[in-house]
């Protein structure tokens, strides 16, 4: 399954006219902005329902500024950009049941499992005028109105988080592990009485920001058992992108830290460490990767990793919209990390081996799919593969480096055909006794046919 965040998307509004329905975004930053022009039948269609099941994640920054135009709320506000506001430099802003409406449309379509992030600060104060920490109560009010428009719209929504980036120092705005926990009680009990008629209940998630072992440790502990059933961190581990002067600064170290795998291994820590929380604070729930992109604004994951150490979920940054989505914001055209993506979702299991050279990460999963990352500008990898009764030809899939937004599959460039539809992913069929060769700053998936692995065969 291919997790996927659509960030942002409550800071976009409607507009209607008689040929084709319009999605514009009013929350542009970074010189980008996206819209979606007649979407059923659009390449933004065609390559998200690709990656069925989708899973969607709708919020993001603005997230803890949005108000539902539902109930008694009658003013609608869209996001300006105001660089004397401290939380992102944007206004306050509001999502109509109407854009509501279009996003469902959408969702219905592409079959995505949607997580959706509720404003955590709606009517809290900070604690004073130059602090980041936030008190009081969640007020549940305009929340639970959205909630009751959902059901009687029949709309799925597969998981409810609170709030975005609230947890430890926070992001711009924090909330202690105490208050969060008893906020999070709070929607828990409003998702159960709303949703009491309903066989399978929408999901509660939290916190949904930076890992810090004693706010995550005490919010389990506070919540208690039952309430959440996904722990939600985030993963920036390569700092800023170049681009990101307004939050960040200029780091010009950005490109050499994704090719050092040493740097890159160091987020492993953060997930053995939820990891940890969890069996000890919270064995009723799993851990979920909620939003990452390697650096802010930018791309990367680590999926292998996370699958490593448990993880249920990992959503990453972004399906369309900032410098780093698997779409182009103006386009919908694939990005080149969009096919590294759909190969993974369509050819990755669940379990993993992993054992190889610090430059070239490996990760085996069962059935038995190996794919093989090259992180060195120089050297090429060989890697034979031993097993006895491996007498099947195994299915290569390489894409190699290239300088451009073109990505090549065994040589073959890819791109979406007349008709619209994702080219056939053609594999190389190799013979079992040669080896893998994996080139500088490339990576190979490979499917190994009757491959008998002991930890693939145990249940």
């Amino acid at each position: 399954m291919a997790q996927l965040s659509l960030q942002n998307a409550t800071s976009c509004c409607v507009k209607k006219n008689t040929t084709s329905s319009r999605v514009f975004c009013s929350k542009c930053d970074f010189k980008s902005c996206f819209h979606i022009m007649s979407y059923r039948f659009s390449k933004f269609y065609i390559i998200s329902h690709a990656f069925n099941p989708l899973r969607l994640r709708v919020g993001g920054s603005l997230e803890d500024q949005t108000v539902y135009k539902v109930g008694l709320v009658t003013k609608c506000p869209h996001f300006k950009n105001n660089m004397n506001v401290r939380r992102f430099g944007f206004s306050n802003g509001c999502i109509t049941m109407e854009r509501w409406d279009q996003l469902n449309q959408f969702f219905n379509e592409t079959g995505a499992k949607v997580t959706f992030v509720l404003n955590a600060l709606r009517e809290n104060k900070s604690e004073n005028k130059n602090s980041t920490l936030w008190v009081g109560n969640w007020n549940k009010l305009n929340a639970q109105e959205f909630m009751k428009y959902t059901i009687s719209k029949g709309y799925k929504i597969d998981s409810y988080e609170l709030g975005n980036e609230l947890s430890a120092s926070g992001v711009f705005a924090r909330v202690n592990a105490g208050q969060y926990g008893k906020d999070t009680i709070i929607l828990s009990n409003l998702v159960k009485k709303l949703y009491a008629n309903f066989s399978d209940q929408p999901k509660i998630l939290g916190p949904g920001g930076f890992y810090d072992k004693e706010w995550f440790n005490k919010f389990l502990r506070v919540s208690g058992p039952g309430i959440v059933d996904g722990l939600t961190h985030h993963i920036y581990n390569l700092g800023a992108a170049n681009y990101l002067v307004m939050y960040a600064g200029n780091d010009p170290k950005l490109i050499s830290r994704v090719q050092d795998p040493f740097y890159l291994d160091k987020i492993a820590q953060t997930f053995k460490s939820i990891s940890e929380s969890i069996k000890q604070y919270g064995p009723w729930t799993g851990a979920w990767v909620g939003e990452s992109g390697g650096a802010y604004h930018s791309g990367g994951t680590n999926l292998g990793m996370a699958s490593t150490f448990d993880h249920k979920v990992y959503c990453r940054q972004v399906l369309i919209g900032g410098n780093y989505g698997l779409l182009n914001t103006t386009t919908f055209a694939h990005n080149p990390d969009y096919y590294g993506a759909l190969l993974w979702h369509r050819l990755m299991g669940s379990r993993v081996l992993h054992d190889a050279s610090p430059y070239l990460h490996s990760y085996a999963h069962c059935d038995i799919t190996v794919l093989l990352i090259n992180m060195s500008n120089s050297t090429t990898f060989v890697v034979n593969t031993v097993n006895d009764l491996n007498l099947f030809p195994s299915d290569h899939t390489e894409l190699p480096p290239r300088e451009d937004q073109v990505v090549l599959l065994n040589d073959t460039p890819l791109k979406l055909t007349k008709t619209m539809e994702i080219p056939n992913l053609n594999p190389a069929l190799v013979s079992p006794l040669e080896p893998i060769k994996v080139a500088p700053d490339s990576f190979v998936f490979a499917v190994l046919r009757g491959f008998g692995a002991p930890a693939c065969s145990s249940s």
